[in-house]
């Protein structure tokens, strides 16, 4: 038998498993949670109603599949199958060599039209393109920022996570300025997210990002970023936002700008 008959095999064997574990009523709920309707961030999006420790234990049980099998399940219709692939995937990149490591990360950013769900990015940019970038040049991360899709730029946000870990906050705080008017709450809260995990590590340095951008960041970027503040603190940075808001509330983009270059 040749290995991709095999390979045919296994992803059958795979499929069949996730079809008898599916549950047509939680899917239903998680269509509406993911946000899958006409208009909405996850439009078009299919689930099977696996819970994700279900989906887990499927990617241990089968966690010997090769980078080209999981391949076959990243471009699955269905969520729960392509949660698996970036579970099988990330366990692969762990255990890789340099030359895998490569083909992972190479195949995931060719795939990035898959990983469209926040669920999808928050799981897999940190371990794959974070780690992957980390001692490389970052370029792609600001490539995949400056992106018109809505994943590309959350994983350019998530993937810095891994650097934060590492206290290397450079690269976020660059990510973070280049996402700052983002029309997006998903956005928003990723970079918000972000902004606090460093502030865990180094509480001066966000403050002095926050001192520069509070007044013209999004409320609720705002909110994800202070919300492990003092009360008072956190109150203060609040009202200097709503001021800022109410005493201009149809600035450009242009006069942001100048705002901001006055401010240097």
């Amino acid at each position: 038998m040749t290995i991709d008959k095999i390979e045919k095999i296994m992803i059958k064997n795979i499929r069949e498993e996730f079809k008898k574990l599916s549950n047509q009523e939680h899917a239903a709920r998680l269509q509406k949670y993911f946000k899958t309707g006409k208009d909405e961030y996850g439009e078009g999006d299919k689930f099977l109603g696996l819970r994700v420790p279900v989906t887990r234990k499927i990617a241990k049980k089968y966690s010997t599949i090769s980078i080209s099998e999981a391949s076959e399940f990243l471009k699955s219709p269905f969520h729960e199958e392509r949660l698996f692939a970036l579970f099988i995937l990330i366990d692969l990149f762990r255990k890789a060599d340099e030359e895998d490591k490569k083909k992972i990360y190479d195949l995931y950013l060719k795939k990035t039209n898959y990983i469209n769900n926040w669920d999808l990015v928050d799981a897999s940019a940190v371990r794959i393109v974070g780690a992957y970038l980390f001692t490389r040049d970052k370029k792609p991360i600001y490539d995949l920022a400056k992106s018109k899709n809505l994943w590309e730029r959350r994983i350019a946000m998530m993937a810095t996570s891994y650097f934060i870990v590492h206290n290397e906050f450079a690269d976020t705080l660059k990510i973070a300025e280049i996402l700052l008017n983002d029309k997006e709450d998903l956005i928003h809260k990723a970079v918000g997210w972000m902004l606090r995990e460093i502030g865990k590590r180094d509480f001066e340095l966000e403050e002095n990002f926050l001192r520069k951008h509070y007044e013209e960041m999004p409320r609720t970027m705002l909110r994800y970023a202070i919300e492990k503040f003092p009360e008072e603190k956190r109150k203060s940075y609040l009202k200097g936002n709503d001021k800022t808001r109410n005493n201009a509330p149809h600035q450009s983009q242009e006069t942001v700008q100048v705002l901001r270059y006055k401010k240097k």
